[in-house]
């Protein structure tokens, strides 16, 4: 017999407090991935939130195993009790995987445990319902069952203490910077969205003509996905006009970019990073490149009608709303749906 599975229903305005949490005693948690930056973050600020001790467990399953997955079966050399597998006792309370090469290796987790994991998946598996004990979607993803919690944004580590934290010790360039500051999120090319060369030539006359107002200083980041062209037309003109553009190296600075931001620019291909924005209760302005997806779509419309989300090019708007961060929201259901309540 699993763990029950009990109806999770979430409103876009609930609250749930990390508190409520932190007086019960330490979980012990798997990270489950195949090392994906943005799969890896989302299972770590769960982690973070259920206040646990937790373990990053990466999986690298060999073809034609990965090429199956998630629909086949693991590679067997990963399966508990081979000596290359990433899992062995002792068994962890709560296992939580992400990605698609990832999700199936939950299933094999419980069965080890002899059912004394807890599992969560993280965005829809696409193997069904009974893939985890907890599945977390967004809201514009179709999935749903009694065991599904639907958010509106994605979890991350973006919490309220570590941006007020990040807004009192601010770097010296950032400090340095004019303001009102404006984070510029830029990414790229994506299997629904494309940045052709006047998609690229629009965003850089938006962003010469904001940065040419007075007293605004913008805080630049691309993604790996950005256009070699866009990348380097960004850099000369950051470097050219005073703003801050990072260039991969050192430390990713994005999370103070986000604190010290007044206002948000980000690009429309990906929602999680307009999700991970959210967390801020800054105005976003969401640039459109060429393309686009209805799942997408709806994610945005959900936004733009609580106020989030403006479109760019237009006015910066300084309008500010209550910051959204569903990862507090995750922990909780995870800990309510434990047996025990652990």
């Amino acid at each position: 017999m699993g763990h029950p599975r009990p109806h999770f229903s979430c409103s876009v305005g609930s609250r749930v407090t990390e508190a409520s949490t932190s007086s019960r005693r330490s979980l012990t948690c798997w990270v489950v991935t195949d090392g994906k930056a943005g799969d890896e973050g989302q299972c770590i600020g769960v982690a973070q939130a259920l206040h646990s001790d937790y373990a990053l467990k990466h999986v690298s399953p060999r073809p034609p195993f990965s090429w199956w997955l998630p629909f086949g079966p693991i590679d067997p050399r990963e399966r508990p009790g081979s000596v290359n597998s990433p899992f062995q006792p002792p068994w962890p309370d709560v296992a939580i995987a992400s990605g698609r090469r990832a999700v199936r290796y939950l299933k094999v987790i419980k069965q080890a445990s002899r059912e004394h994991t807890f599992t969560v998946c993280l965005k829809d598996p696409r193997i069904g319902t009974k893939t985890a004990d907890l599945i977390w979607v967004p809201a514009h993803d179709p999935l749903r069952g009694l065991n599904v919690l639907v958010t509106p944004t994605a979890p991350h580590r973006f919490t309220a203490e570590n941006l007020k934290t990040l807004r009192t010790s601010a770097p010296p360039e950032i400090a340095a910077l004019k303001a009102p500051r404006v984070a510029v999120l830029v990414g790229g090319d994506s299997r629904h969205h494309q940045f052709p060369l006047e998609v690229q030539r629009a965003l850089l006359e938006a962003l010469t003509r904001l940065g040419a107002l007075e007293s605004t200083g913008l805080m630049i980041t691309t993604s790996r996905r950005t256009p070699p062209a866009l990348h380097t037309a960004l850099v000369q003109f950051a470097h050219e006009n005073g703003h801050l553009f990072w260039d991969g190296t050192g430390t990713n600075p994005l999370p103070h970019y986000l604190a010290n931001a007044d206002a948000i620019v980000a690009t429309a291909d990906s929602t999680n990073m307009i999700g991970e924005a959210a967390a801020t209760g800054k105005p976003i302005h969401v640039f459109h490149p060429t393309g686009g997806h209805p799942k997408i779509d709806r994610f945005l419309g959900t936004l733009r009608d609580l106020g989030v989300i403006h479109p760019f090019p237009g006015p910066i708007k300084t309008t500010t709303y209550d910051p959204m961060d569903s990862t507090p929201l995750i922990a909780a259901a995870i800990r309510t749906a434990m047996p025990g309540k652990r």
